[in-house]
């Protein structure tokens, strides 16, 4: 019995001492991006309302491709825009298709310095509403192609390569289904293209439906974390960033030299944008450029994502971690790197922490006995607190949350956090079940989140055709750790130790609410 108590210890103290590290690893990012918005005001104007004239300033009068004349050439000579293609890659988007080309047909930019290619992988009503649209879009001049593939090889990744073919722009810009791009987004991004070590240019997103509902608003709250102090904090601190799939430029060169678009991982965007770095490349992100876009608003879309994101982040790390320590960037850097690519790991010492923390509320005794100090645990609040402090910068104190009342984001601030911390520590089994499959090289389709042209709590789910019938066992899992973790409340009360209680109450209201919208959206 000693024996499995101190083995029980051992895996909660490992799980807490991962979650920890990580937690302060981000907390440096958090350091970086304080120190970045204090030092470089110039990087604030310069993400404003007239970049073209900051990149003229900063650039002299020439550049290959002419972005840094736009100003003075505007009326003159288009020739000085350089050439676009903006891609659209998309499977099965009958509710949003419609939008977004409408949006990427009114940019700011000349008609005959842009091209549109819509990569159409659809296998349903989505080919007939796009080719529509784009035979309404080449009667009013514009130069736009309805893309598609009888060999529908590499999902996106493979539409993007494939699609490379057909493109005649010197950069590329990429904006997945759900996204409504702003009229000024070429304007506003293809000048800091002006340094040619810039490869990418990535801008924040922001949320059309942020207010739809309790899952909308807490995926906002943690999205917000990895669109300020995330991206800003590497930018600053000259760590990796990643482009994330969409609502970014890429310098075309750059997807040459770093070898094109490979579909072997589900997240094609984090490995082309760690490949084309170690090639020399930098990639720019603009926070105070912001991308509508609309977040999944039922559970098992959101889900999908996810579990797109944690494997496709372990298939990332096993493919490019060891070029990354053979490679000549600095330890600091490397480490950074290191922490990025394994963050998806985070949710399986969460899943760990959680579980072996039950079978140690019953030890605790005897462990006390034996001398140990539950007082040791409270090292680890460091993790906690600096946890609690990105969120809050991300969503109170950064640029796109000024304007916004503060005693009220406050407010909806200290509502939020406690749920959000659940909803993560729900999401654990199913998060560690995508990490697990990535690590073991278990491959499984590229299953694109379903959008529903949904944006405030006016619209309801009528529109069915995306939405997942099917109960999993990870589901069932949730359901039934909801009600391990609620009889670990009751335990610690029975025996009288309350030491993780509130710890338990948090999981069990994690993974009863992701059960819960889980069972009850497979039912609309």
């Amino acid at each position: 019995m000693t024996t499995l108590a101190f083995f029980v210890l051992g895996v909660y103290t490992l799980a807490l001492l991962y979650i920890t590290i990580y937690c302060v690893m981000q907390f440096n990012l958090l350091y970086y991006y304080k120190r970045g918005r204090r030092n470089t005001p110039e990087m604030i104007m310069a993400e404003h309302e007239k970049p073209v004239q900051v990149a003229v300033a900063a650039g002299g009068d020439s550049w290959s491709s002419g972005a840094g004349q736009m100003t003075a050439f505007a009326e003159e000579d288009t020739d000085a825009y350089p050439f676009v293609t903006v891609q659209l890659p998309i499977y099965n988007e009958m509710y949003v298709i419609e939008r977004l080309i409408d949006a990427v047909a009114e940019f700011d930019y000349p008609k005959d310095r842009y091209e549109i290619h819509i990569l159409d992988d659809s296998t349903d009503e989505t080919l007939d509403i796009v080719a529509a649209k784009v035979a309404e879009y080449k009667a009013k001049g514009y130069n736009i192609e309805q893309v598609t593939r009888e060999i529908r090889q590499g999902f996106k990744a493979g539409a993007l390569r494939d699609g490379m073919s057909a493109a005649k722009g010197e950069f590329m810009a990429i904006f997945d289904a759900d996204f409504l791009p702003k009229k000024d987004f070429l304007l506003r991004t293809l000048p800091f293209f002006q340094d040619e070590k810039v490869g990418v240019v990535q801008t924040r997103w922001e949320h059309i439906n942020e207010d739809y509902s309790l899952i909308t608003r807490l995926q906002a709250l943690q999205l917000n974390v990895h669109f300020t102090v995330e991206q800003v904090g590497r930018m600053n601190g000259e760590y990796m960033l990643q482009f994330n799939g969409t609502a970014g430029v890429w310098r075309r060169k750059t997807i040459e030299d770093a070898g094109g678009w490979e579909a072997d991982t589900l997240t094609e965007d984090l490995d082309l944008s760690i490949r084309s770095q170690l090639k020399g490349y930098k990639i720019r992100f603009l926070e105070n450029i912001g991308s509508p876009a609309e977040l999944p608003a039922e559970m098992n879309s959101f889900k999908s994502q996810q579990f797109r994101w944690m494997k496709g982040g372990a298939e990332t790390a096993k493919k490019m971690l060891p070029t990354v320590w053979r490679s000549d960037l600095s330890l600091n850097q490397k480490v950074h790197a290191t922490s990025h690519l394994l963050a998806s790991s985070v949710f399986l010492f969460v899943f760990l922490a959680g579980i072996s923390s039950v079978p140690l509320l019953f030890f605790m005794g005897d462990l006390i006995e034996m001398g140990f100090s539950k007082n040791f645990f409270a090292y680890f609040l460091v993790g906690l607190l600096s946890i609690i402090a990105i969120y809050y910068v991300a969503n109170i104190q950064s640029p796109a949350n000024q304007e916004k009342d503060f005693g009220k984001a406050v407010t909806k601030f200290i509502l939020l956090f406690p749920l959000f911390l659940a909803l993560s520590m729900g999401l654990s089994l199913h998060n560690s079940v995508a990490v697990l499959q990535g690590y073991r090289g278990k491959k499984s389709p590229f299953i694109r989140t379903p959008k529903f042209n949904i944006k405030n709590i006016t619209d309801s789910f009528k529109k069915q055709n995306y939405l997942t019938k099917k109960l999993t066992w990870t589901t069932i899992g949730e359901g039934l750790l909801s009600l391990y973790f609620m009889a670990a409340v009751g335990g610690a009360f029975y025996i009288q130790n309350t030491t993780f209680v509130m710890f338990h109450l948090m999981l069990a209201l994690g993974f009863g609410a992701i059960f819960f919208y889980s069972v009850k959206h497979l039912r609309l």
